[in-house]
């Protein structure tokens, strides 16, 4: 017989959170430690989203996406984690740029920033202190019609080199583009610029663990293979889920899943507002990813060439050349053994940005032949910065959007979620049925990990004062709302 994931559930639960992503599972930590009851559904045998990892024969522990992220996400995990999540959090200070403008080491911060482009670049001290000030200044109430190319020509006019410098590392972070709103990129980037690239020591292996040790002494309820088919709604009020066959009651769901997903598939259009679908058909999905995961044999090293590389050999930068399939353009992120203290093994995971529908249509026998083709570019790419790689090399695999779409059900294989008009949308959905929340990538709030777990607090916040109210709510207010 089948195993039954759901074994020992309640029939209802205060919140029920879909799907296990840092925004996921913060929320779900902050809503638990208000005195919540929480019911985590995750379809996955792992959790954390894109925010995990896999292991494979001969001891190779591998991490999914590139993992770095600003100094707030320190603050982040002591406040709504534990200090032990917190202080397992180490910077990243070579972050190596290589391609036919510049090439150069950086620590990837504002003074740095700032000294690369005074005596690399020759850009005037005042023009690079009103750029910093500039996009430190950004929130999401600014004007949104500002692009980010307009924002690189007010500065930088003509200076493609200083363009590439700027956005390429933020394209990786979150797939945004030079056409996208100007804050989308400037929040991120200050983030960045604060204090640099940060990743946690240990791994996402040991980054979750821990999450899961401290969600499960909450109270949190987790349950995994298990799959939501439907948020249950009645009188455009949400009332439980259906998961695995079976109906689980909750006074409010809170989705981690792809806020499209959660509208059209989860949820259901007709439950919608007509003028509310009109603003869901103009957000756009965010791109996907290739990524290549090399382990490295045992009892082998690499030198140190830097934590995060951006290698390219094109010529001069277009961001819409970075999801062109032949791409040159990549980055490398490699895992040193102080990154997991005590095993003594490297890693490398290499991660180009992609289009869902340029690997959808492939035969199998087309699509395994684009993969190895996708892995021969990658090792000749490396073999400049490590020789001998592919002597070293224990165990090599590669993932496309389809891998992506696969294990995250995100359409599209979307790695960053929707673009930034997918923001308001995600947050007007409560408006639209009472006691339904979404949390995720929508417009990179701030920047990957950091952004998601910050959004799942501010969401959770949200779920809070609705139950409180639920809570002392008249007896007969609630009938009168239920007829």
């Amino acid at each position: 017989m089948a195993k039954d994931w759901l074994k020992g559930a309640k029939s209802a639960y205060d919140t029920i959170v879909v799907g296990s992503g840092l925004a996921g599972l913060t929320a779900a930590n902050k809503l638990a430690k208000l005195g919540h009851q929480v019911l985590i559904l995750e379809h996955h045998y792992n959790l954390g989203g894109l925010a995990t990892w896999f292991k494979r024969k001969g001891g190779h522990i591998l991490d999914i996406s590139l993992h770095g992220f600003p100094i707030g996400m320190v603050k982040t995990c002591r406040k709504y984690w534990t200090r032990e999540i917190s202080e397992s959090i180490i910077r990243l200070k070579n972050i190596r740029f290589d391609n036919p403008q510049f090439s150069f080491l950086t620590s990837f911060d504002k003074a740095d920033f700032t000294r690369v482009m005074k005596d690399q670049f020759g850009i005037l001290q005042k023009t690079i202190d009103d750029f910093f000030k500039t996009v430190r200044a950004m929130n999401f109430y600014d004007d949104l019609s500002m692009t980010t190319r307009e924002l690189f020509e007010q500065f930088f006019p003509g200076r493609n080199d200083v363009h590439r410098l700027l956005m390429e590392p933020i394209t990786y972070a979150n797939g945004s583009t030079l056409d996208d709103p100007a804050i989308t990129y400037g929040i991120v980037f200050a983030n960045f610029m604060d204090k640099g690239v940060y990743t946690f020591q240990g791994g996402t292996d040991q980054l979750i663990k821990k999450m899961k040790k401290e969600l499960l002494k909450n109270g949190v309820d987790i349950r995994n293979h298990c799959m939501v088919e439907k948020v249950l709604v009645e009188d455009r009020t949400v009332v439980g889920v259906r998961t695995n066959g079976r109906e689980i009651h909750a006074k409010t769901v809170l989705s981690n899943s792809n806020l499209l997903s959660t509208i059209h598939k989860l949820t259901g259009d007709e439950h919608f507002s007509k003028e509310f679908l009109e603003e869901v058909s103009k957000v756009r999905l965010n791109d996907s990813s290739c990524q290549v995961y090399i382990g490295i044999k045992k009892g082998e090293k690499i030198e140190n060439v830097g934590d995060l590389l951006f290698t390219s050999q094109e010529e001069e930068f277009k961001s819409e050349s970075l999801l062109e399939p032949e791409t040159t353009s990549r980055t490398f992120s490699f895992y040193y053994p102080e990154i997991r203290p005590g095993a003594n093994r490297y890693s490398i995971v290499s991660s180009t940005n992609a289009r869902f529908k340029d690997w959808a249509n492939l035969s199998r026998a087309e699509y395994e032949k684009k993969k190895d083709r996708l892995i021969e570019k990658t090792l000749k790419a490396l073999e400049k910065y490590v020789p001998d790689i592919r002597q070293k090399i224990g165990h090599l695999e590669a993932s496309t959007p389809l891998t992506f779409k696969r294990y995250t059900k995100h359409p599209g294989g979307a790695s960053f979620g929707t673009k930034f008009e997918g923001l308001q949308v995600s947050r007007n959905l409560p408006k639209q049925i009472a006691g339904l929340f979404h949390a995720g990538s929508v417009g990179i709030i701030m920047s990957g990990w950091l952004g998601a777990a910050n959004y799942g607090v501010i969401v959770a916040n949200e779920v809070d004062k609705f139950l409180h109210h639920l809570q002392h709510q008249p007896e007969t207010e609630l009938e009168t709302a239920n007829v």
